[in-house]
């Protein structure tokens, strides 16, 4: 896994937690990659981290330029049904969480 690069503060910091079913796993996989394929495409997108255990929670992080960049994707009608189907299906719990970044401290070797 790599880390996101750092964009420098202030950016926005969108962190999706969330606790997989057993159900459509391939299928979750596909949408997964759909959804990244069309992140990287959105005005104001910086850049994600994603991590999933083997117990099923998954933690993603998007960074983006400004909260109307978030609100833009958060409308995009594929990602709209991805999130509906993600609550009706794949999901036993999630949350989303929006923050403002106002500094960042890194180290790389």
């Amino acid at each position: 896994m790599t880390l996101a690069d750092t964009f420098g503060a202030p950016y926005y910091a969108v962190i999706f937690t969330s606790v997989r079913t057993e159900l459509e796993a391939r299928e979750y996989d596909d949408a997964a990659r759909r959804m990244l394929e069309l992140v990287r495409q959105q005005p104001g997108f910086l850049g994600v981290e994603s991590a999933r255990g083997d117990d099923g929670l998954g933690i993603t992080v998007s960074y983006w330029a400004s909260e109307a960049a978030i609100l833009a994707w958060k409308e995009h009608p594929e990602h709209r049904d991805i999130r509906e189907r993600g609550r009706a299906t794949w999901y036993r719990q999630c949350t989303t969480r929006v923050s403002r970044v106002e500094r960042e401290y890194s180290f790389r070797r």
